[in-house]
């Protein structure tokens, strides 16, 4: 990543912290290269005394180690603290269409950051330029979790579904990725343009799939970091 894209990330973080978040809130804090700023745009806010009496959800280790490190109060979503659910999650994506729908999943915690999202009352997205595109599945892949002994079965319907499929490979480990729930992950690129909300559906009716990264049953406020400024997309 150049420093001129993370300064982008750094800027759609910053902005959609500034603008949303409010003292008392229940706080969903996403994954990722992008998510991580807002992170610590509220880690920072906490420390200056300018957010007080935030309750966090924090949707991956990562996530929860930086909760740690800048004493961002955090919490289970089965806790009696965010029982109800939660007032706003703020996370990245990988790609979003013109209809704020999205791809999300690269960093592999997909699972968690749908559970957290659609908890969610209010629901934003941060993201640099590069993520803009006009249809969803076509370039970045689409990340499929399935429980490792649904492999092969999932696959071959995946690829009855127009997909291909490749198992994504650890980059300092021999072998799949395992994620933090212990299954693996089918990376999935269609050579045509396809409905995602239908697909999203779809996905998860094939045995063995525990969830998908097609996120389109929650209309997200989008932040878009420009080089002209920041583009906010609702």
């Amino acid at each position: 990543m150049d420093q001129n894209q993370n300064s982008l990330k750094e800027m759609a973080g910053k902005a959609a912290v500034d603008d949303l978040v409010k003292s008392g809130m229940k706080l969903g804090l996403g994954t990722g290269s992008t998510a991580i700023h807002a992170v610590r745009r509220v880690g920072e806010l906490i420390a200056q005394g300018k957010l007080t009496n935030i309750t966090a959800f924090a949707t991956s280790f990562q996530t929860e180690i930086e909760c740690e490190k800048l004493n961002i109060p955090h919490f289970s979503l089965n806790s009696k603290q965010l029982a109800d659910g939660l007032d706003l999650t703020i996370d990245g994506a990988d790609e979003v269409d013109p209809q704020n729908r999205l791809i999300k999943g690269g960093g592999g915690a997909m699972l968690i950051e749908k559970l957290a999202a659609y908890a969610s009352q209010a629901y934003a997205i941060i993201v640099d330029e590069s993520k803009i595109t006009n249809n969803l599945g076509l370039g970045f892949p689409v990340p499929v979790e399935v429980v490792p002994e649904a492999r092969v079965q999932a696959s071959k319907a995946l690829e009855k579904l127009g997909a291909n499929v490749i198992i994504r490979e650890a980059l300092r480990k021999a072998g799949p990725v395992i994620t933090e729930h212990g299954n693996i992950i089918l990376d999935i690129k269609f050579n045509m343009v396809i409905d995602p909300v239908l697909m999203e559906a779809e996905l998860n009716k094939i045995p063995g799939v525990v969830e998908n990264g097609f996120f389109t049953r929650i209309k997200p406020v989008v932040y878009i970091a420009r080089t002209t400024g920041i583009d906010i997309r609702k």
